[in-house]
């Protein structure tokens, strides 16, 4: 399924979400129409697919490298909990 308006917009602002002035939650809220924790499901969403894959490449490629990295660092987390 090819990638939606709002799909494209959100990698395009993640993408270049640093050049916005103020606080992220706040660009978010302005930009996209969103609250920042819609937002962060939908990208979450987004970024398992093949057509943002094709859209944005390097990015995808290192918001999962980001994702894959929290969820090994709540692991050891809770495995030094036990």
């Amino acid at each position: 399924m090819p990638l939606t308006d709002r799909d494209r917009a959100i990698l395009d602002f993640e993408a270049e979400w640093r050049r916005h002035a103020g606080a992220k939650e706040e660009a978010i809220r302005a930009d996209l129409g969103l609250s920042p924790a819609r937002y962060y499901q939908l990208l979450g969403r987004l970024i398992d697919t093949a057509e943002a894959q094709q859209h944005d490449p390097m990015l995808v490629k290192r918001l999962r490298r980001l994702r894959d990295a929290r969820v090994r660092e709540r692991a050891d987390r809770a495995a030094d909990v036990r």
